[in-house]
């Protein structure tokens, strides 16, 4: 279970500047609801100063932490100032990010860039960075690279938890291994660290139980809605949904965008999420 401080979790459960910008002049997007973390940002620029900033984002609570930060951070700066802002600014605003989630304050940098580039009229990011590394997350290698600069990474995990590359099918690793070879001057890599022992099934139970309580259900009920455990069987886990949400039409989205996602997240990767049956 991921340890956040007490700035994510009011970022996520209250996050600034939700919504589309009516009036945004430039909009940055990063991600795909297909890799599990998009980022729609938008942000009204007035002689080269960011008057107003609001962000759309699918993802865990760290991405929203991030994205919600971030728009609090770009507000009354002019472009070249929030150019500045790096990856480690947007976690260090949030007290730190475990280091798993560190991809989600890359995701804030890259929408803020993409968004800049796009008022400027500079074409998109994918565009200009070249080869993909990483195919299943659409990671370019100059991605990498300058996160393994900027925030001095020293193995493929790290590498990982900073751009998502690497943490699918895999395929991309030996090409990871030899970009962290070339930055570092061939020096070698930090071992990956072992695998966490698997939680036995009464420790999923607590944790489900208890992020349910704690994370799920004040999210859900800000709009009136709630979310009730049924059952636990292995990592299957079968919930019904209350109020507003269980008659709404996106029901689907809110199970697996916001209930499976954070169970995911908090208690285990291979949580699935059913709605009950009448």
């Amino acid at each position: 279970m991921w340890e956040y401080t007490d700035a994510v979790r009011e970022h996520f459960l209250a996050p600034h500047n939700v919504g589309e910008l009516k009036d945004a002049n430039a909009i940055g997007e990063v991600g795909s609801l297909a890799c599990g973390d998009a980022l729609k940002l938008f942000l009204k620029i007035e002689n080269d100063r960011i008057v107003n900033a609001s962000f759309q984002t699918f993802g865990c609570a760290s991405a929203i932490a991030s994205s919600s930060v971030l728009t609090d951070l770009v507000k009354g700066k002019t472009i070249d100032e929030a150019l500045a802002i790096t990856n480690k600014d947007i976690a260090d605003a949030l007290g730190g990010l475990p280091p798993e989630k560190m991809h989600c304050s890359v995701m804030g940098q890259e929408a803020l860039e993409a968004a800049i580039r796009s008022y400027r009229g500079l074409p998109p990011l994918e565009e200009a960075e070249g080869t993909i590394v990483c195919s299943c997350f659409g990671v370019t290698e100059e991605l990498i690279r300058r996160a393994i600069r900027e925030n001095s990474l020293t193995s493929v995990e790290q590498v990982t938890n900073f751009t998502k590359a690497g943490g699918a099918c895999g395929g991309c690793i030996p090409r990871i291994e030899a970009i962290l070879r070339d930055e570092m001057g061939q020096q070698p890599l930090t071992p990956i660290q072992p695998v966490k022992k698997p939680l036995s099934n009464i420790e999923r139970m607590q944790k489900v139980m208890t992020t349910l309580n704690e994370l799920v259900r004040p999210r859900l009920q800000q709009d009136g809605g709630d979310v009730e455990l049924i059952d636990i069987e292995g990592s299957v886990v079968t919930v019904a949904l209350r109020g507003m949400c269980s008659a709404c039409p996106s029901s689907r989205l809110t199970l697996e965008g916001v209930v499976q996602q954070i169970l995911r997240e908090q208690v285990d990767p291979a949580i699935v999420v059913r709605e009950a049956t009448a």
